[in-house]
This record gives structure tokens, sequence and C-alpha cells, in this order.
């Protein structure tokens, strides 16, 4: 890091932090008591805080990872500074961990954009302002400020990808055990640490075929049936030698072990969830893959809504009439026989998921049809969006965000922060212009999102409990 780039990262986390320390101690002077899912998470922190290591609470279905990080910082600390009982778990202080985890994500963010976006394809402004504007992102910001597991689960999945990156693997597979522990659902990051590996290699290797063969410079273009033949073959012909896999696993055994250990879990456990199964059944929700893309076309507009990508999309469709045509019956098929709406969705209206849902998706039966095409487009845009890396990458990727998203009957955003920050990463820096509006849009959303949480309460009939709005 240079002299001036570190000056202005310095200056651009000091800001953040300085910023996020006073928006916390305005929203733990409004809400003071835990809310929402804190209400179970704070006494299981307050347990193990007190050594009650086995009591649990059957309602969480996540594992115990927050807790037993939030012990292992809130404790030394209460003995070092000489805190009483009631200071050590309070809820102010147990949110206090997700604000120092936020401070871990923001470098570790930097970091992420330095690695893989070095001087020649962004300046340190650059780097420096897409982490600035990722460690904004309303979803995961707001987050930060309640006693929940999405900070620190993002925390250790970052920390994991930026080791897979610097090729330590098993520190990587270790941190994306804590990633684990944190939400179950991580072991889905673990295997795309690991996959990344593979797609690597696959690709050093394919480009090799490429420029071994005579044919190169009259091959078929990208993305014909042609070239889909020639590298499924070359796939059949790597995977087949015994150099090849054995490879592949020295580099990747740490990861495998993992998934093991995943796979030994859901077998004592009878299940993925702990505690609560009833609210968390997996099915076959292929509408959250729409959902997701359609929540990124509105986060990344800046990048994905432009006049040029409008114009390349609808000569794409011209271009590949029939293509689309298919995709489109295909869509419609998804939306018509795999549209839920979980109890939650429907019945809790705290959430803004509530209210998209009835204003949008109940205004009538047609509107979930309609908006096939904006799927469609929002697809286009983001698979346009990824081109610049391999189609190995894409591919290990693509299967991780349909595995994390779609066995999710509950169309919630906060399962869409990760896969979301790793596409994020992993697109081509944009110009400061349009960072600075991504910048500005988050900022606004999180202004109005933290303004109605704080100032706009509503209570529910036939109960005192003040409610508020959220993510």
């Amino acid at each position: 890091m240079e002299r001036t780039e570190a000056y202005y990262f310095s200056a651009a986390l000091s800001c953040a932090f300085l910023a996020s320390c006073l928006l916390f101690s305005a929203l733990n002077r409004q809400q003071r008591s835990p809310y929402m899912d804190e209400a179970f998470h704070v006494p299981q922190a307050r347990a193990y805080c007190e050594g009650r290591f086995q009591q649990w609470d059957p309602m969480i279905t996540t594992l115990p990872g927050l807790y037993l990080v939030s012990v292992g910082i809130v404790k030394p600390a209460a003995w070092l500074f000489g805190w009483s009982g009631s200071i050590v778990c309070s809820t102010g202080m147990l949110r206090f961990i997700n604000l120092l985890f936020s401070i871990g994500n923001f470098y570790l963010l930097y970091l992420l954009f330095c690695r893989m976006h070095h001087k020649k394809a962004a300046s340190g402004f650059q780097r420096i302002l897409s982490t600035l504007t990722l460690a904004a992102f309303p979803t995961l910001y707001f987050f930060t400020f309640l006693y929940y597991t999405d900070t620190g689960s993002t925390f250790f999945i970052l920390f994991a990808y930026l080791m897979c990156l610097y090729g330590n693997h098993k520190t990587s597979a270790l941190l994306g055990f804590c990633g684990f522990m944190f939400r179950q659902t991580n072991i889905v990051w673990t295997v795309f640490c690991g996959g990344s590996v593979v797609a690597q290699k696959l690709s050093e290797a394919w480009k090799v075929e490429l420029s071994k063969s005579k044919e190169q410079k009259s091959s078929p273009a990208k993305g014909s049936f042609s070239e889909l033949i020639r590298l499924f073959r070359f796939l059949q012909a790597y995977l087949m030698s015994l150099k090849n896999l054995t490879t592949l696993f020295l580099l990747t055994w740490p990861y495998i072990m993992m998934v093991l250990v995943f796979f030994t879990f859901v077998v004592l456990n009878g299940g993925i969830v702990v505690g609560d199964r009833s609210s968390h059944e997996a099915c076959l929700h292929f509408p959250q893959l729409f959902y997701f893309l359609s929540f990124t076309l509105v986060f990344s507009f800046p990048h994905l809504v432009t006049p040029n990508k409008m114009v390349n999309f609808l000569r794409s469709v011209q271009k590949h009439f029939l293509r689309y045509s298919i995709l489109t019956i295909v869509s419609l098929f998804l939306v018509w026989k795999f549209t839920f709406a979980h109890k939650y969705l429907l019945a809790d209206n705290r959430h803004y998921t509530f209210y998209m849902w009835r204003k949008i998706y109940q205004r009538h039966e047609l509107v979930k049809y309609i908006l096939v095409p904006v799927y469609i487009f929002a697809g286009w845009s983001f698979t346009d969006a990824l081109k610049s890396k391999s189609v190995f990458w894409n591919l290990v990727y693509f299967l991780c965000l349909f595995v994390v998203t779609v066995p999710q009957k509950l169309l919630e955003f906060r399962y869409f922060i990760l896969p979301y920050i790793i596409y994020r990463l992993n697109i081509p820096v944009p110009s400061i212009s349009k960072l600075s509006l991504e910048l500005a849009f988050y900022i606004l959303v999180n202004v109005v999102t933290f303004h109605i949480f704080l100032n706009k309460p509503f209570q529910w009939p036939n109960s005192e409990e003040i409610q508020r709005f959220m993510w």
C-alpha cells in the first residue's frame, strides 16, 4: 500500500467507524431492549456468559458461533477493565461485537479488492471507494447494529475467501468452519473457495489446450454449441487423468475435510437446522434465484442498468430469439409451479419483504408472470458483469448461488448478503462516477431505513410492545 493510499484508507475507515459509532449510540438509546431475533440471541449469549453452556433455546436455528465469540471477547474485556456483571453481557455490549466485526469487514473488503484488482485494473482511490461502498451495503450495514449473526458470518467468509486467494487453504478451510458455526449454509461458501481453486487449475489447463490447438484462430465463437461440446470433452479428459485428480485433491483436501465434517453434522443432527425446524423446511423455491437477481439489479443499478446494457440486451434477444423464448417459457413454468409464500412473509409486517410481497406480488395473480422479462434482463446483466471471470469460475459460483438460495422457502434479504458481496467483489472495478452514484444510493437507503426504524415505531393491536420496521 502506497503512503498516499494508506492515508486515504485510514481516513475512510476512521470516518466510517465514527459514523457507525454515532449511529450505534442513537440506536441503543432508542431501542435498549432486545428486538426481533435478538430476543433469542441475547438471552442465549447471557447464558454462555454465565457459564451455562448446556442451556439452549430451541427456537434458535443456527450453531453457537456468535455466542462463543462474544464470550471470548467480552469476558476478557470485562476482566481487563473491571466491568460489572450488568454491563458484561448487556444488549448494548453484545451489539458492539458486531460493530467490531464491521471494522474487520471493512479491512477485509479492502484487502480483497487489492488482491483481485491490481494497480493496472483499478486505482487506489477506486479500491478505497469500492470498499467504502460495499461496507455501506444497506442489508449488511443495518444488521451491524443488532445482535444478529450476519456481520460475523460475513467476516469469517470474507476472511476465508482472502486466505483462499493467497493460497492458504488450510487457514481458509478453518475460517470457513468458523463461518459455518455462525450459519450452517456458509458451508456453501467454503465449497466455493475450494471450487475456485479447481476452477483456476481448469482455466490454466484450458488456456494451454487452446494454445496448442491448431484450430484456435478458426475456433467457434464463444458460447456456441460446438465450443460447449469441446469444453465438455476437455473436462472429461482432464478429470480422467489420475495425475490431475491427485493435484486437485492435494490443493483442496482441507475443503473436502470441511464438507465431510458438514455431512457428519447433518447425519448426527438429523438435518441442517438446529432448534426449530418447522419454520425452516427446505423446498425447491426456484423463484428465489429470480428475487436475488432482481435484488442485485436494484443495488447494482449504476453498473447493470445503463443505456448501453439495455441496447446490448435487446440485440442479444434479437440475435438469439429462440433461446430467449425457451428461457421465458421455462421461467414462467418455474414461477407457476414453484412460487411459495412463507407464513412469516405473509404475517410479519415489520419486514420490508412483507410490503413488497403485498404491494407487488399480491396485487394481481398475473404480476409474478409479468415480472419474468425483468428477471431475464437481470440475469443477463448479472452474467454479463461476470464475463471477465472464466467459464469454470462462473460454473462454481452459479452452482453455489443456486444451492444457497433455491432451497430457502422464506424470502429474506439477509440470505442475499454473501452471494451479492462475492459477485460485487468479482466484477471489474467500475468508474469513480458509478462508484460515487452507488455509494450515494447506499447512503440514501441507509438514512431512510434507519430513520424509519428509529423514528417511525408502531404498535400491534392488543400489544403494548413497540414494533419497528426493518429489513
